[in-house]
């Protein structure tokens, strides 16, 4: 059988004009990078904002095992599938980093005949995003030790430097670093580390930026530090918020790519959903709800962290009201939440299967609670039998909810069409009454409590008193009536990454508390979660090289 990379290196594809075409967007609005993608113009984006609005379409998943469980590729599976039935669908996907496409998880293009390409240009420097991103990021971090270095004219207290550096590598040795070493003419020691760039505040503030005037605004708010009497120094302070939108300039207007199908697919801003917002940008989705019928997105990770910060930040930022949740499963991933082996999820384990559906009836249960429909993608591996997929459905049945098996890896759109009539189903049924977790004026604490308690089942939350005074601290400074960010492990609904299943009663240890005034959320970082991953004892970039005449191949 055919490999993703195989299968995304003998795909035919169109020209990105005639892709835009077909979605209804001008050739001459494109900025094109090579003949098959390219960038959407600014002004026209902003245009877009003046028409109707199509369905919002948000795929999620149950918690995954460690190589995911095809959320992406169902995403792309069901808007192929809602093309191929006549209903104008416009896709909008994260853009994949390079942490995991070296490390555990591979690439985020899709996979099978469900897939965005090219695969590889996508999955490595794309249009330069993220390479931007990081640029600006770390831009602001030379302002601001210059600053330091010429005089300190606005008194910041070294030791509270909160502004880390970014690189978009898995790199442990990173997370935490003394810079500025040597004698007086380098600067003065201090520590500091390094991030991952999709857990940069400014991949969040690029995602949920309305227009570029908004996303100035906000670079300009961002706290990178306090003064030696406590008081907020922002980057606006630091004269650094111009040049970090000229960095960002081309990087905020969205790319438009396309799936094996020629289904247009509006890739752009890729945030973690484990450390960060996980989520593509507003202004992708908000095209792609002007361009289609339907616009079929997807938040990272489980529902308890991409569709939960989806729903109570994402949405909230851009009045977006979802009409339809669609949660992926497998019966592997069922199978592992139940207690299996990694290695022995592909068996048959009707047991750990029927242990492992809580997880799943969690996560529905969660979504409703939000008052959206809800639909079950089981996506189908080799080795799954007819058996277990049947007591996948007739759980799923008994909770109100129908589970659709869905072959899109292996027949693309074709495989996924049952889905996409359900869904349509589901949207035009008017059902939905979307509403967020949590009101904004609740004490920041109480919210995660309120996520903690309510979607996670948490019995009580422990925050660590270094954590407490800062939660104290931004609510006096004005910034209690901001959402919140939960970072933790996306394999459990707790905190620990072994606690499998619809766990009950723990409590969830909140170490950290970081401000993200631009991007407009608190981030609370939750037991071991990292915002610098580490690679795996045998990464993917070990396994990846260049063949006969450039060729890339072992990409996943």
């Amino acid at each position: 059988m055919s490999t993703d990379i195989e299968i995304a290196q003998s795909a035919v594809m169109r020209p990105i004009a005639e892709i835009a075409a077909r979605a209804g967007v001008p050739s001459d609005v494109l900025i094109p990078y090579g003949h098959h993608f390219a960038k959407l113009d600014m002004a026209y984006v902003e245009s877009l904002r003046a028409r109707p609005q199509g369905k919002l379409i948000l795929v999620t998943a149950i918690n995954p095992t460690p190589p995911g469980e095809g959320k992406t590729t169902t995403t792309i599976g069901l808007g192929d599938a809602l093309n191929r039935i006549g209903r104008r669908a416009v896709i909008a996907l994260r853009e994949p980093s390079l942490g995991p496409v070296f490390g555990r998880k591979g690439g985020a293009t899709g996979g099978g005949y469900a897939q965005v390409v090219p695969m590889e240009a996508i999955n490595l420097h794309f249009t330069g995003d993220f390479h931007a991103i990081t640029t600006a990021h770390n831009l602001l971090s030379a302002l601001l030790d210059n600053h330091l270095y010429w005089g300190n004219a606005l008194d910041i207290d070294p030791r509270a430097v909160v502004w880390r550096r970014v690189l978009d590598v898995n790199d442990r040795a990173l997370r935490q670093v003394v810079a500025s070493l040597g004698d007086g003419t380098n600067g003065s020691p201090r520590e500091t580390g390094f991030d991952i760039t999709v857990a940069s505040e400014v991949m969040a503030i690029l995602c949920l930026a309305s227009e570029l005037s908004d996303l100035e605004r906000r670079l300009a708010a961002i706290v990178v530090a306090r003064t030696r009497i406590g008081d907020p120094v922002t980057a606006g302070d630091l004269g650094a918020a111009g040049a970090m939108a000229v960095l960002l300039k081309e990087a905020i207007q969205p790319n438009l790519a396309q799936t094996l199908e020629g289904s247009a697919v509006l890739v752009h801003g890729g945030p973690f959903a484990n450390i960060a917002h996980g989520c593509n940008s507003v202004l992708a989705t908000r095209s792609a709800l002007a361009l289609g019928q339907f616009a079929v997105t997807e938040a990272g990770f489980g529902a308890d962290l991409g569709a939960e910060k989806f729903l109570d930040i994402k949405c909230r930022a851009a009045d977006l009201k979802p009409d339809v949740a669609v949660v992926v499963a497998t019966l592997r991933a069922l199978k592992y939440q139940g207690g299996a082996e990694a290695k022995r999820v592909g068996e048959p384990d009707g047991a750990a299967l029927e242990r492992g559906l809580a997880n799943l009836g969690r996560h529905m249960e969660n979504l409703r609670g939000f008052g959206l429909p809800v639909a079950v993608a089981i996506n189908n591996f080799a080795g799954d039998t007819a058996d277990e997929h049947a007591a996948v459905q007739a759980y799923c049945a008994a909770q109100g909810v129908e589970a659709i098996i869905c072959t899109h890896w292996a027949e693309g759109g074709a495989g996924a069409e049952a889905l996409a009539h359900h869904v349509v189903a589901l949207a035009e049924g008017g059902t939905a009454a979307f509403q967020p977790l949590y009101p904004l004026e609740m004490p920041l604490l109480d919210k995660i409590e309120t996520v903690a308690k309510r979607i996670y089942r948490a019995g009580a939350v422990s925050v660590s008193p270094h954590a407490a005074k800062a939660l104290k601290r931004f609510e006096a400074e004005g910034w209690g009536d901001l959402p919140i960010c939960m970072a933790k492990t996306p394999y459990s609904f707790s905190a620990d990454e072994a606690l499998l299943g619809a766990p009950e009663g723990f409590a969830l240890p909140v170490r950290e508390v970081r401000l993200s005034a631009g991007a407009g959320f608190v981030v609370a970082i939750c037991g071991e979660v990292m915002t610098m991953p580490g690679l795996p004892k045998s990464p993917a970039a070990a396994r990846i090289r260049l063949g006969a005449g450039g060729r890339i191949e072992g990409l996943s």
